[in-house]
């Protein structure tokens, strides 16, 4: 895995190249999840399963933009989806985000960003057999829902092949992905 690639400056959002390289981010960093995984990490992976999905929203923000614009309520709101939202992906605004990208096509989105907002939640809380600080009781009900999210992220990605300039660092860290997760090729 060439996790080189998460340390590389980001090409400008305006970039086609900017959808790419968040998407490579995505796959390396639920990579890094699953192995956190196996060596018992769960706090650490869920952190790492969250910044992969935020990863996946960014490319799908800048994929959709245009749409986006579109369905955007006010102008000061498409000023913030180009300024703020699309480089950023502010972490108190993924549900609304996820809402607008449902509005544009891509259907369940919000559900599965909550898991991920559950996940960052768990990262910093740990177990929670209350449930006041965290969704899941304990480390294996997190560590199942990790798995859920790089599952439905490595489908979201392959969707996106025929949309996005696909090259071959992008196949070769999807690639090893499905394989740490046994998923077939």
């Amino acid at each position: 895995m060439n996790t080189e690639a998460l340390e590389r400056p980001l090409p400008k959002p305006s970039m086609e190249d900017y959808i790419n390289a968040r998407l490579l981010e995505a796959l390396i960093e639920a990579r890094l999840a699953l192995e956190f995984l196996g060596k018992g990490l769960v706090r650490n992976a869920a952190g790492k399963a969250f910044q992969a999905w935020r990863a996946l929203l960014a490319a799908l923000l800048r994929l959709e933009l245009d749409k986006l614009i579109q369905v955007a309520r006010t102008e000061e709101e498409r000023n913030w989806l180009v300024n703020r939202a699309v480089p950023r992906v502010p972490t108190t605004r993924m549900v609304r985000l996820s809402q607008m990208l449902e509005e544009v096509g891509h259907e369940r989105l919000s559900f599965i960003t909550d898991r991920a907002l559950n996940l960052h939640d768990y990262q910093y809380n740990g177990p929670d057999p209350d449930l006041a600080l965290s969704k899941f009781r304990d480390r294996q009900e997190a560590a199942t829902a990790v798995i859920s999210l790089i599952r439905e992220l490595i489908k979201r990605i392959e969707e996106l092949k025929g949309r996005v300039k696909w090259n071959e660092e992008l196949e070769k860290a999807l690639k090893e992905l499905k394989d740490l997760l046994g998923v077939p090729s």
